[in-house]
Formats: C-alpha cells, sequence, structure tokens
C-alpha cells in the first residue's frame, strides 16, 4: 500500500520505477598511474503507481495543483505487506510531487480492469 501525507493513497496493484543511481567521478591523483574513481551524486529514479479505476480523486487533485502551477511535496511511504496485511518493509520517498498522469483506455469492445497510472518525482528514498 501507498501512504502520502495529506493523501489517503491506498492499496496499488503494480508500483515500478524505484531505482537510485550514484555518479562515478574519475580523477588522476598526482604521479599515480591508476585512475582513481569516488562516488559523486546520487539521484533517484520517478515511481510509477498503477490501480485500478476508484472515485476518490485525492491523487488527480494532487497532480491538478502541478499543472495550475502549485507544486505541492509531499513524503510518503511503499509498505510492502504480507497476506494477512501485517507490514514486511517499507520505503519512505521525500520532496515528491506528481509529474505524470495516465488515464485508463476506454474501449467497449475489450472487456477488463480499468487502470490509473500516476508517476511521481522523488528526490531521495530511504529504506524504512
Amino acid at each position: 500500500k501507498i501512504e502520502i501525507e495529506g493523501v489517503t493513497a491506498g492499496a496499488f496493484s503494480a508500483i515500478s520505477g524505484m531505482e537510485a543511481t550514484t555518479e562515478v567521478i574519475a580523477f588522476d591523483n598526482d604521479d599515480d598511474m591508476i585512475r582513481r574513481k569516488r562516488p559523486g551524486r546520487t539521484s533517484y529514479s520517478n515511481i510509477i503507481l498503477k490501480r485500478g479505476f476508484t472515485n476518490n480523486t485525492e491523487l488527480w487533485d494532487w497532480y491538478k495543483a502541478v499543472t495550475d502551477g502549485a507544486v505541492e511535496r509531499k513524503a510518503g511511504s511503499i509498505i510492502i505487506l504480507d497476506e494477512a496485511m501485517g507490514e514486511i518493509m517499507r520505503y519512505n520517498f521525500f520532496e515528491a510531487w506528481p509529474c505524470r498522469w495516465k488515464n485508463f483506455v476506454l474501449d467497449a469492445g475489450t472487456p477488463g480492469l480499468l487502470v490509473e497510472e500516476l508517476e511521481i518525482v522523488v528526490e531521495k528514498i530511504e529504506r524504512g
């Protein structure tokens, strides 16, 4: 499940994009013939949330605020649950805001679940 401050987000069918990358800085050290490397800045990929259709508009409203010029940065958690709905693990994210919203495909000739997608920018992820 997802918890986002000020937003009751609930359960999602899929979450992707949880990735961190640290730059590699190569440098020369005087007379040393070996090129040395050290870690640089770390960046985090955007997180993509997918869920079945719901009448709850809180995530849409958060995205709409961004399109209206009012970025609301929020912290939140991605919580992994066991079969009894007990928490197994949690990832906390910070300074998040939605950058993309994708509506479900409407096709009367194709039965199936209506899936909504929201992509959020994050500046940091920690395992909690």
